[in-house]
């Protein structure tokens, strides 16, 4: 976090949790200390260790633009709902991904292992498995005796408990839990997933755009306007077609380390690096230029892009 504050031209403030109180102390402390040795004014990185204190700070929406919770979905909505400062927070991940009927067996077992058990802690680990009633019928079974054999829990809607209990009589045994409710807005962050079959691949999508926290989605298919449709129509900050919602990640995509991963709809969206933490600043320069010259047609707006002169830029940064 720090790196990214000074390669942005940010000052930072930090809390740490209150268990590693004297860690964050100690790191604090020798990166603030680095940071001033290199040049950077002092106080360039503030440490608050107290929820006073960052009451407090949540107050001072002149002085401070932008808050990054890390934490609960409570926890991320308190911050939000106390603060006029703008805030980046995702508070779920709960990421799906969508067996369409015509998906390869081989490649489906594939994607939706390593997007559940790679490293099921994650908030871009899949917590549902959406399956299209055609694949089920054949597909299904098998899909889940192997997430059940590396040790993922099932908690399953009655139509898929239906056809592990016609499993089991046929000798293919497959352990589950039946979902007691309708709430499929689940988190689990653990070897546990939820799995539903749909009739169609709209009723996939509407699924996901109503119980999906906006974070990452697959679909498993052959069929490209399938994908294509998917891709479209589910609205969260990464889509995928044939991939692990694991490759939802900064560094998977080329932007370095991240402050967190941003489900809105507004400024930065998905993995958010350095370049998330930038705005723009315009700068004219004429030579006593007016609107109502352009406006009563005797001067006209040419657009083109012009190339970026680094060496100049620096200059001018050096200047001002």
């Amino acid at each position: 976090m720090a790196s990214l504050a000074v390669k942005s031209g940010n000052a930072i403030v930090l809390k740490g949790g209150s268990e590693a109180r004297e860690s964050n102390q100690t790191l604090a402390s020798v990166i603030a200390r680095a940071g001033e040795e290199a040049g950077l004014p002092q106080h360039w990185l503030t440490l608050l260790e107290t929820r006073e204190e960052i009451g407090e700070l949540l107050t001072f929406d002149q002085y401070v633009d932008l808050v990054i919770p890390r934490g609960s979905k409570e926890f991320v909505a308190k911050i939000k709902a106390i603060s006029r400062i703008p805030v980046l927070g995702h508070s779920d991940g709960v990421c799906h991904v969508y067996v369409h009927e015509d998906a390869d067996p081989t490649m489906a077992e594939k994607i939706v292992l390593d997007s559940k058990t790679q490293y099921p802690a994650t908030c871009n680990a899949a917590e549902v498995l959406l399956v299209h009633e055609r694949y089920a019928e054949k597909g299904l079974v098998p899909l889940l005796r192997a997430l059940s054999r590396v040790g993922v829990v099932l908690d399953v809607c009655k139509r898929t408990a239906a056809m592990l209990e016609k499993a089991f009589a046929e000798g293919e045994a497959v352990p589950y839990s039946l979902k007691s409710d309708d709430d499929w807005s689940v988190e689990y962050l653990d070897l546990r997933m939820a799995v539903k079959i749909v009739g169609s691949l709209d009723e996939a999508i509407a699924h996901i755009n109503r119980y999906g926290s906006g974070h990452t989605d697959s679909i498993v298919c052959t069929s490209l306007e399938a994908a294509q449709c998917f891709l479209k129509e589910v609205d969260s900050s990464s889509v995928y077609h044939n991939v692990s919602t694991r490759f939802a990640d900064g560094y998977r995509y080329g932007l370095g380390a991240e402050v967190g991963i941003a489900t809105g709809k507004l400024h930065a969206r998905g993995p958010m690096g350095l370049q998330g933490l930038l705005t723009y600043k315009w700068l004219l320069e004429g030579q006593g230029h007016i609107v109502a010259d352009y406006a009563s047609g005797r001067r006209h707006f040419l657009h083109k892009d012009l190339p970026l002169d680094e060496e100049s830029a620096g200059s001018t940064r050096k200047d001002r």
